[in-house]
Formats: structure tokens, sequence, C-alpha cells
């Protein structure tokens, strides 16, 4: 059975997948391909032809193609309580009665046209929605590897009306315990106030919570933008998670807050200084954001974990890294997966998932996140030759030890290796490394080669073998997504990327998903005494991670960087 998975219904974050007899062949962001941050109104084609082509699968074999958005039916309490809680904005709350499907139709209408452009025969191949907060389940649950009883966790900002999903999942199927709606949604407030604090919803949540650790969420209390309600809770729509009328805006821009929120906390955020009493409100708005989740688990989740110590969190809240570090030190969550590609880019994967176990296949576990294109030397050194003016390059007859020397030398190097990722985390294929025991180097990677805030902390890539020691754990964390405590004797010895609370977004990596990295990695400790390597996305600040060696180049030779590591080009600037 061969399932395509195409999203993009929220107008960001499209993305392709494509499942043949269960496993995971591709997938890949569209923004890698047209180099445009988030892609948004864009249809995922470039990614769809990419999975399609790397697969060797024709568009006419395809069986399935699903899609994380349905259509929701009006005896549906969704539509309701989006219309009653939005009656301040008649027209939004009548158009959620009347015609309330809208989106899903013109969705429909982009994607049947997508696929005739890619060579799909639809009527070979059948369309099937997939209700968005599903999709985020699937691609967490079906994905996790628990062959037991585990509970399911879904936040975002919001699908089609709901915003925030607890269920579990047992013998290959998901079961809905409670699901909230717009505009109630604890994801919805984290975005507003990353709007407040000057940075772009969807793309500035997690700036907010690396200002949280410099703040004190004591000096000023945020609940008011939450209050409880039966057994859940309302956001306060006068000052969050607002619509027409009530949007502040600013330069013909509106924002989800309103002019209330300004009156109450004062101007919106400006510049890139993280700084009093901004780094106050980070620290609030994320000790909020986890009380609350950690307030619904309770009521809606505890009996199934309180079972079965297992929980598969999806959706783009869990983007969150220091929600997940305090869900893993609770004391009824002792496995804890998190779908690497979490946001609405992973609904594609989730939507086949979905779709491919409700057809009977069986879903292999996800191995790894390198799913996205490779290029062989010879692709890239003719891209090479095209800068033969401004680079130089010699082919490394021993690239693992080559690169080590030089990042020993207390070197960033741009490291350009076999498949690229899927997921917002550089994991060891499109990355910027550099030694993390060397003093200032991420300050250098931050102000001359990414160009962004300072005060940005940087992640580290560590053996699994020396993980233990660092974390102080043996819990799994390939994809970057949990932030754990640094043993105190090992700060000292990679402050690089100890960030300022004493935790490190890590990735441990194992010989098998990614061998060359590990090689890596060992040999760089073989140097320094640390298998550790500092470890960011290879790109600059505002744009996509980089996908082919053209990207590659043009970000080498757009800012500081004096090495690339291009599969075994070691490039130079002349």
């Amino acid at each position: 059975m061969i399932v395509l998975g195409l999203s993009g219904a929220l107008k960001h974050d499209p993305s392709s997948a494509l499942l043949v007899d269960g496993e995971i062949v591709a997938a890949a962001e569209e923004e890698r391909f047209t180099r445009d941050k988030h892609a948004k109104d864009t249809p995922p084609y470039e990614s769809a032809r990419f999975c399609l082509e790397y697969a060797g699968v024709d568009p006419q074999d395809v069986d399935y193609v699903a899609f994380p958005y349905a259509p929701i039916s009006l005896f549906s309490p969704a539509r309701w309580h989006y219309a009653r809680r939005y009656w301040y904005a008649p027209d939004r709350a009548l158009d959620a009665l009347l015609n309330g499907n809208r989106r899903f139709r013109a969705h429909r209408k982009t994607i049947t046209a997508l696929g005739e452009r890619l060579g799909i025969d639809w009527i070979k191949t059948e369309f099937v929605p997939v209700e968005h907060h599903l999709a985020h389940a699937s691609s967490a649950y079906h994905l996790s590897g628990f062959t037991e009883k585990c509970a399911i966790l879904g936040v975002d900002g919001k699908g089609e009306y709901a915003t925030t999903f607890f269920g579990y999942g047992e013998g290959g199927r998901i079961h809905k315990i409670k699901e909230f709606y717009d505009p109630d949604s604890l994801g919805g407030v984290y975005g507003a106030i990353t709007e407040y604090l000057g940075f772009e919803m969807l793309d500035g949540e997690y700036k907010v919570m690396g200002m949280a650790p410099y703040g004190d969420d004591t000096r000023y209390d945020l609940s008011r933008l939450i209050r409880p309600a039966g057994r859940g809770f309302e956001v306060d729509t006068r000052l969050v998670n607002t619509v027409g009328l009530r949007r502040y805006k600013e330069n013909g821009q509106g924002f989800f807050f309103s002019d209330k929120l300004i009156e109450w906390l004062g101007p919106r955020r400006q510049g890139d200084a993280a700084d009093d009493p901004y780094i106050h409100y980070a620290a609030s708005m994320q000790t909020l954001f986890e009380k609350w989740v950690f307030e619904l688990i309770d009521e809606y989740l505890g009996d199934v974990l309180a079972e079965t110590g297992r929980l598969a969190f999806a959706g783009g809240g869990a983007l969150n890294v220091k929600l997940n570090q305090h869900l893993l030190d609770r004391d009824d969550i002792s496995e804890l997966f998190v779908q690497p590609a979490s946001g609405d880019s992973g609904t594609a994967l989730g939507a086949a998932t979905h779709v491919a176990i409700e057809r009977g296949d069986a879903v292999a576990p996800m191995q790894h996140a390198y799913l996205g294109p490779r290029y062989t030397n010879a692709e890239c050194l003719a891209v090479l030759e095209d800068h033969a003016d401004t680079c130089k390059w010699v082919k490394m007859q021993d690239p693992v030890n080559e690169t080590a020397d030089v990042l020993a030398a207390g070197n960033p190097v741009a490291w350009f290796q076999g498949r690229m990722e899927f997921g917002p985390r550089a994991l060891g294929a499109r990355s910027i490394l550099g030694c993390p025991s060397v003093a200032g180097i991420a300050d250098r990677i931050n102000e001359q080669i990414k160009f962004r805030e300072r005060w940005r902390p940087f992640c580290p890539s560590m053996l699994d073998r020396v993980a233990p020691d660092i974390l102080q754990t043996d819990h799994p964390a390939p994809y970057m997504t949990i932030t754990f405590e640094v043993a105190e004797h090992w700060r000292d010895r990679i402050p690089e990327v100890v960030h300022e609370d004493g935790t490190a977004r890590a990735q441990v990596v194992d010989a098998q998903s990614n061998p060359r990295y590990y090689a890596l990695l060992e040999a760089l400790e073989a140097r320094t005494g640390n298998g550790v390597a500092l470890n960011t996305s290879l790109n600059r600040r505002g744009e996509p991670m980089v996908c082919a060696p053209q990207d590659a180049l043009n970000m080498f030779l757009g800012s500081d960087l004096q090495y690339l590591a291009l599969e075994d080009w070691l490039v130079t600037k002349r």
C-alpha cells in the first residue's frame, strides 16, 4: 500500500510524507525547497515530488492521499463552541454555523489540483481527510514504538476547531477522551504572548522559551489570561486570542492580542535585547503554560498514566522542550515519546500513518528523522565549480578526522552530510558544529554566522555512551525534543551548550542512525576528551534550514563561516 500525506491546510508549514507498506520512505517540508520560511500559502508540490521521486513511485500508483484537515459536522460541539465564544465578532460566529466547512472545501480543491499537477489519477487514488488533531496524535502514537497502551497528548494553536487533544492508544487504535476548541487554546495564548514579546507567531515561540530562564516568573502574574471553567479552562479573549476589531494593530498589522493587553503590560517589545520586564513576562508565560498542561493531564490522562507510565506527545506545544523536561520529571511518566516533527509539518506524516493503519497496514516505528534528500559528491562538485571564483576545495581522504581537527582547533564547521532531517531540528545532517569547550564559540556563531540574538542557546549532540553521565538519565533523546539538567561535573567541560538554567536540549546520537556523525563525535572526543559537539541548524536567521548544496554554498558565502564539509569536500573561501 502506498500512502502520500500532504499537509498545509492551515496555510503554513506544508510538507509531504510517503509510506510504502507501512514504512516511512521519505518526508520533507516544502520550505526547504522553496527557500521561504514556513512556505505560507504554498501547496506542498516540491516536497511531494521529492518523496515520489526518491521512492521511485509513479504518482498513478499512489493508493491514498491523506490530508490532515477534515469536515466537522454541525452536530459537533466544536462549531457551536466557536460561535458562542466569538459572539463579539458576529461574522465569525455565523460563518462557523452556516458555512463551517468552507476552508475544508477550499483545501480539497487545492489538493486535487496539486495531485493533478503531480500526475495522480483521482479515479484510482482515494483522497482521505483526517482530523487535524487526530493526525497529530497518530504521528506520535503510531510512530512511538509503544506496543502497549499509552496516553496521547496534542497541544497546538488550532486545527479545524480543536486546539488540545487528550486520548489514549491501544492495539493500534486511537481513542479520544477530550478536546478543547478555539479560542480556548493554550498554544494560542503562548503564540499571542510570543507576538507581544516581539517575535513572529509560529516561529518565535522557542525564543520565548529560551528567554524565560533569564527572567523571574514571580515578578508578574499572567494568570488572568487563562481562567478555570468546569473541568477545563477558558481564555480571556478580551486580552489574547482575539479576532476582528479587538485586535491590537501596529503599522497596519493586526496581532492576536488586544489593546487591553498593551494597557496592562506596556508597549510591545522591540529589538533583540533580552531585558526587563520582557524576560519576566516570558518566564511567567512559560510557567502558566506548563501549569495548565499539567492540570489538564491530571484531569484527563491521570488514570491512563497511572496505568501505563507512557505518553506520546505532538502538536506545536510539544516543541516546548522545557515542558517536556518537566513532563519526564513526573512520577507517573516513565516513557515519553515526542514526535520530532511535532508542528504542523508533521501532520503529513500523521495523516499518512493514520490512513495506513485504518486501511490495514502495520506501521513501523520511527527509527530516525533523516528522511529528506541526499546529494552525491559529484552533485556537490558541480555546484562548487560554479563558485570557483569565491571558493576553493579539497576532497578529504578522511572526512571524519579532518573535520574533527578543524573543530578541535576552535573553528565552527558547516556540516552537510547524507539525508536532510525532517522536522525543525538539525540532527547532524544540515548542521553548524562547534567544539563546546572553546570559550566564546557560541557568541561567535550567534553574531557572525547565524546573525541572531546573543542570548539564544545552543544544543549539544553527544555520544550515547557518555549521555547518561552528562544528562543523569538513560531515557532516549535522539531528536532534541527534551531538555535535561546537565551534571555539575560536565558544566565546565562543555559550557557553550549549557543554558542559563543549567540545562541542555540534548541529542543523543547512536552509531546506527547516523554512523558518520557518531564517528565525528568519537573523533572529537579523542582530541578534547568530550564526546560532545555544539550543534545548531545550518541556516541564517529568518531562513529555512539548508536542503541542497547550492543552499549550503549560499549560506557559507553569506556569513563568517570559514569551513564547509560538503559531503567529502572540505570547502574554504578564497
